[in-house]
């Protein structure tokens, strides 16, 4: 029996990208640890040129940082940057359940539904690289039912600037359960079409994070 393997972005950049960003957020590369183009292209099969494309991408994001005759690096954790970004999305967000609330017909809630069914089974196995992206879908699926595809792109560049956290926050098994229990809040309320309520729970949800991290990058 013959197997499918998963489709190759269809550029060099795109792939390098993926990767880089795979690593990180999977912790294979540590806040603070130098990005060596020459061996990251070997290990990758792309040219430096792709790379370091990618890299300037990351680096806008804040992914990654770049020192003067030192080379780039991946970024460390900051709180004050996760305020900042939480903040943001709060604000943005916000803007977006009210319309997705009112726009969006009845396939979103299935949508919302499968997604947090694969963020319980990954969660359940601790694969934490699989309930990141399984994450993502779930509020992706609200986010783009707003119908304001503008909106929705600058909410996935501050998710992009925050996946490390969200990779760290997730190592801890409660914060993992309270996390399907939030997931399963927001559902009823957008099933209710309450969009109050969903707005409600959208914000305790990124403040448990929050409170978390905030632990966790305050200790020395």
């Amino acid at each position: 029996m013959t197997g499918t393997s998963p489709k190759r972005p269809p550029t060099a950049q795109a792939f390098a990208l993926g990767e880089l960003r795979r690593m990180i957020i999977a912790g294979e590369v540590q806040p603070g640890q130098p990005l060596r183009q020459d061996a990251l292209a070997d290990r990758l099969g792309v040219s430096r040129v792709p790379l370091r494309e990618a890299f300037k991408i990351l680096e806008g994001e804040g992914q990654i940082v770049y020192e003067p005759h030192r080379g780039f690096k991946v970024a460390r954790l900051s709180l004050a940057d996760l305020l900042e970004v939480y903040r943001i999305r709060q604000l943005l967000e916000t803007e977006a359940a009210y319309a997705a609330v009112e726009r969006a017909d009845e396939s979103v809630l299935q949508t919302m539904k499968d997604a947090a069914s694969e963020v319980e089974a990954a969660s359940a196995a601790a694969d934490i690289l699989p309930m990141t992206e399984a994450n993502r879908r779930f509020h992706f699926v609200l986010l783009s039912a707003s119908g304001m595809p503008r909106l929705e792109r600058l909410i996935q560049q501050l998710w992009d600037a925050t996946d490390t956290y969200r990779f760290v926050y997730y190592g801890v098994p409660t914060n993992r359960q309270r996390v399907e229990d939030e997931h399963n809040l927001m559902i009823d309320a957008f099933a209710d079409r309450d969009a109050d309520r969903l707005v409600k729970h959208l914000d305790e949800h990124r403040d448990h994070a929050v409170d978390a991290l905030r632990t966790f990058l305050e200790t020395p």
